[in-house]
């Protein structure tokens, strides 16, 4: 039996507001930034910003540039870094710029990479910092922090003027890459105090076209002073133990036009505050600052985060009305040494959660050493599809099924909606959410109503959308002269090749590419496998067996010509677009690509590590001392490259004392619990001794000790100081070679110190059944070796 799915387009919206918002760019840029009441827009047309976390002060500054390349090539387009001020002023007068603290480097290299920058200037960030970020000697003063107090503003707008000094010539009037300042962070019932830090930040120099707040939670915000910014995570270390997944994050699996989060924070609000008025949907566009591609674990909750958690949650809030895709955190990091103190939130300061010493990983895309996961792959496919498409769809409406689920609980109504501009559109479906998986929905077809055109009916037959499936359709969607009626695989991007404009789509697993293109529009049609048929004023192409060679050839009607080239899931999340080699190309690789300038680069722990290229160069590029081999792989050129042997993987672990009995379990803040005392890591731990290969001392770029292990937490240590720490949580502990002491590893080797979790702690690991996990043990170590490939036209 069929299950209808249906959906009728209302006429279109009447046209935004304009000028109603207090937001200018600089006079006589070349392109500037504006705000209407449902989008943004840049040089005069919708823009859809995709913006990524990267704390520059958690990262070596050594390898900014390669990372925020890494960024750029995952389809970021502006960069977002705290500004975080106990890193750069821990003792009261001595403000630090230098080495990982220099913010105006970080910024000149987003800029001269073309990617824009937002200075989350606080100046309480979270950030999972030690007291927000505020110093201790600000905290120590007779103040009241985050309010008017004077005493208070004094010396934020001190730190304000360092931060203009910093950012001096970079703003939009001097050609440089700020394009918002976002004041504060989760300040819910202070809107005049938030004026005020965006007066004093103005006064001290800085300058922006957008001024945003984080809005969740019912904030209240000054007016239309600040741009509200909202988030959603798919899970959440900052609950209780014991409280399961949390509704606060379920809500972000369904299609719903409800903006705000009242979970983000609600551990460090009062309940008083919730149930504000929220800011005006009909005033401002949906933009977002933190949609969760990753999460942190607490001592007291550890939760995973999977890449289709995060794919799910991105492609829903496009479907949703998001005009704006900014993630937290888009690039994990390490806490920077306290010189006084540690520098994480913890149960010590007052915090309700205690979290890792040095780890911010976050199970970000790019990792804390850099690794390229998953996530990253499965966020690239929806930028790409932004990259190109993003400003026809920044100004079409959502718009929800007649059918909708029946509440947070519903897991047998299919969830989906279109984004629309009342002819055309993108159908957005999502069958995938955490821990509870939705089932599989055979016998689907949907229905499209439109005011002022003949309603779409798709697929052809009616298809089953399996359990965890996540995509976009097109509808009636223009490219180069030819019109796609509809497909059953979603648009990725467009590249010219073979004098072509070639749209390439990627196919969903278990549901079978068709295209259905405007017979009007078309003179004929090739394809390389199925059938090409006349139906009812189109021409369906069905049976096309996804991949490198899928390339359906069309001749338009106007004389264009257009290939549609489906590839199938997962090479899709294998395509990367960028100039390279004098012109603008797509290349398939499974790991991390850069492009800069005549130059990729390759960072890939194959050992023959081989990429695919379309348009093929003229020649065939090069790598320096290296032999590269050349193949035909569909319609793509396939390049691998012959080198040297992989050094020997396995890592050694002795063991140097076996574990005592777990500690009894604390608790602190809010009766949650509290991290062991280090007495116990230092007399109860098990350790372990690894020594470190000569040749990979010679060369700890690019080196990550990798380590399967169980217990309740573990510290890494050369000597006595502590380099690397992680809370159990299933997930594998990687170190990076290159950030500890070379000559000190060879003297002492690596110290790992693993301490057993008690039965009765009130703690949360995800997955984990029996009791053998609680054990303190290092179950497997490998080195996982990473190299990087200059290629080079030849």
């Amino acid at each position: 039996m069929v299950t209808p799915h249906r959906l009728r387009v209302p006429k279109p919206s009447a046209p935004p507001l304009t000028g109603h918002l207090p937001f200018a760019d600089a006079p006589g840029v070349p392109d500037p930034i504006g705000v209407t009441s449902r989008w943004l827009t840049r040089g005069g047309r919708p823009w859809f910003p995709v913006s990524g976390e990267f704390h520059y002060s958690r990262y070596p500054a050594r390898e900014w540039e390669e990372e925020l390349l890494k960024m750029k090539a995952g389809g970021v387009t502006a960069v977002a870094s705290y500004v975080i001020w106990i890193h750069h002023e821990e003792i009261e007068g001595r403000i630090r710029f230098d080495g990982d603290r220099d913010l105006r480097r970080f910024a000149e290299l987003c800029a001269r990479h073309g990617l824009d920058f937002i200075p989350r200037i606080g100046p309480w960030c979270h950030a999972e910092v030690r007291s927000g970020g505020l110093p201790d000697w600000l905290l120590a003063r007779a103040c009241t922090p985050r309010t008017d107090d004077p005493a208070y503003l004094e010396p934020v707008g001190t730190w304000f003027t360092e931060i203009a000094w910093q950012l001096r010539g970079l703003d939009r009037a001097h050609g440089g890459p700020i394009v918002a300042i976002q004041i504060e962070n989760e300040l819910y019932d202070q809107p005049g105090h938030l004026r005020t830090l965006k007066r004093l930040a103005q006064e001290a120099g800085l300058s922006a076209p957008l001024w945003t707040s984080t809005a969740w939670g019912g904030a209240q915000l000054p007016g239309e002073e600040l741009l509200p910014l909202f988030g959603g995570y798919p899970e959440a270390f900052w609950t209780e133990a014991d409280g399961g997944w949390p509704d606060t994050c379920r809500k972000h699996f369904f299609f719903t036009h409800e903006r705000d989060d009242e979970g983000i924070g609600a551990d460090l609000r009062p309940t008083t505050v919730r149930g504000a008025d929220p800011a005006p949907v009909d005033r401002f566009p949906w933009a977002t600052c933190e949609l969760g591609d990753g999460m942190a674990v607490a001592y007291h909750r550890r939760p995973r985060v999977e890449a289709a958690d995060v794919g799910a949650l991105g492609l829903t809030k496009i479907g949703c009305g998001s005009v704006w895709q900014g993630y937290y955190m888009f690039h994990g990091g390490t806490n920077p040494p306290g010189e006084l103190t540690s520098l994480q939130e913890s149960h010590a300061t007052g915090y309700p959660n205690d979290l890792p010493v040095l780890s911010y990983d976050f199970q970000a895309p790019l990792g804390e050493y850099g690794q390229v996961r998953p996530s990253y792959h499965e966020l690239r496919l929806q930028h790409l599809l932004l990259a190109d498409f993003g400003h026809r769809i920044a100004p079409m409406d959502s718009v929800l099924p007649e059918r909708l689920p029946a509440g947070q609980h519903d897991r047998e109504t299919l969830r989906w909606a279109v984004r629309t501009d009342g002819t055309s559109g993108f159908l957005f479906v999502t069958n995938h959410q955490p821990h509870e998986p939705l089932p599989d929905h055979p016998d689907t077809a949907f229905t499209v109503g439109f005011p002022d055109a003949p309603a779409l009916t798709l697929p052809s037959v009616p298809v089953t959308v399996p359990s965890g499936a996540c995509f976009s359709w097109p509808l009636r969607l223009d490219v180069a002269g030819l019109r796609l009626d509809w497909a059953t695989a979603q648009p990725v991007c467009t590249v010219e090749a073979g004098g072509r404009t070639v749209l390439v789509l990627a196919a969903t697993d278990g549901i079978a590419p068709e295209l259905a293109l405007d017979a009007d529009t078309v003179a004929s049609v090739a394809t390389p496998t199925g059938d090409v048929t006349p139906v009812g004023g189109r021409i369906l192409v069905s049976g096309v067996r996804p991949g490198t060679d899928a390339l359906v050839e069309v001749d338009a009607a106007d004389g264009s010509r257009v290939g549609l080239l489906v590839l199938d899931a997962a090479t899709a999340r294998t395509v990367y677009r960028g100039d390279a080699w004098g012109a603008e190309r797509l290349v398939l690789c499974g790991d991390s690509v850069v492009f800069d300038g005549d130059e990729v680069r390759l960072h890939s722990p194959a050992a023959e590590p081989s990429f695919a290229v379309l348009p093929a160069p003229d020649s065939a590029p090069v790598v320096a001392g290296t032999r590269v081999r050349e193949a035909a792989d569909g319609v793509f050129t396939r390049y691998t490259i012959e080198a040297a042997p992989l050094p020997d993987t396995a890592a050694p672990v002795t063991l140097v004392r076996p574990a005592g009995p777990a500690p009894e379990p604390v608790t602190g803040v809010q009766g949650r619990a509290s991290v062991p005392a280090d007495k116990y890591v230092e007399t109860v731990a098990a350790e372990y001794r690894v020594d470190v290969p000569e040749d990979l001392l010679r060369a700890p770029a690019g080196v990550l000790l990798r380590l399967r292990w169980t217990g309740d937490l573990a510290r890494a240590c050369v000597g006595d100081v502590l380099v690397a720490d992680q809370f159990y949580s299933g997930r594998v502990w990687d170190i990076g070679l290159d950030r500890l002491p070379v000559e000190a590893l060879r003297t002492e080797g690596l110290r790992l110190k693993v301490l057993p979790l008690a039965a009765a702690a009130r703690v949360h690991v995800p997955g984990q059944v029996g009791e053998a996990w609680r054990a303190a043990g290092v179950r497997h170590a490998e080195w996982l070796v990473t190299r990087t490939w200059a290629v080079r036209a030849g």
